[in-house]
């Protein structure tokens, strides 16, 4: 897994202004606004509060409320966070996808499609086909369009195409700021496995159980 150069620091802690605190505490790490986020992604974004602000509200509506089933979203971000090389996005969503019920098998299906395009059921395949489009056509074509207006409602379409953009942004984002895999982590490559050899383990979204933060460093 190659990374990236470093661009741009983890915020100053002589920086810390409130506006930079309230970055780090956004999404509810405990005593963040005092201590710095434990994510380097929060600790490089608080480099410009102002942008990072209206990032995060964006960002929490599509991790966390968004109308996608959570097994079609976390699909299609492993398909971005691959099609991009990724490997933050990677490595954080490689365990929110195995919460989501996703086999380290189906995982490296994502990867690898559309190689073994059998195993899925039409709708989880229509996800992936809508990143490829997006990729490689820059729109949705008509054909996966259809097929997936046989699955999801209006609001749940656009909610999966603005997803797709958003984490293609944000790995672009990751790879040109040089932001890298927190150091206090056991990195997971794009070949899943680790760097301990431990093998990667389901992890929680923030929110998603009320010690998520601690259970995701155990």
């Amino acid at each position: 897994m190659t990374t990236p150069p470093r661009r741009l620091p983890n915020l100053p802690r002589e920086e810390w202004t409130e506006p930079a605190r309230d970055v780090f505490a956004f999404w509810g790490e405990p005593n963040a606004r005092e201590e710095g986020s434990r994510t380097n992604i929060m600790m490089v974004l608080a480099n410009h509060p102002d942008m990072a602000m209206p990032y995060n509200h964006w960002a929490r509506h599509l991790l966390m409320t968004n109308t996608l089933p959570t097994r079609a979203l976390e699909l299609l971000i492993l398909r971005v966070a691959w099609r991009v090389k990724s490997a933050y996005e990677w490595h954080n969503h490689v365990g929110y996808g195995l919460n989501a019920g996703l086999t380290l098998e189906d995982i490296a299906a994502i990867r690898d499609y559309p190689e073994g395009a059998g195993r899925w059921g039409e709708a989880d395949r229509l996800v992936l086909d809508a990143v490829d489009d997006l990729m490689d056509q820059h729109s949705v074509s008509d054909a996966t369009w259809e097929g997936l207006a046989r699955h999801y409602d209006r609001r749940q379409m656009m909610d999966l195409v603005m997803s797709i953009g958003h984490y293609v942004m944000t790995s672009w984002a990751l790879s040109s700021f040089g932001v890298p895999i927190e150091g206090d982590v056991d990195p997971i490559g794009f070949d899943l496995k680790t760097a301990s050899g431990a093998g990667p383990a389901r992890t929680f979204k923030p929110g998603e159980v009320d010690d998520w933060a601690t259970r995701n460093q155990a």
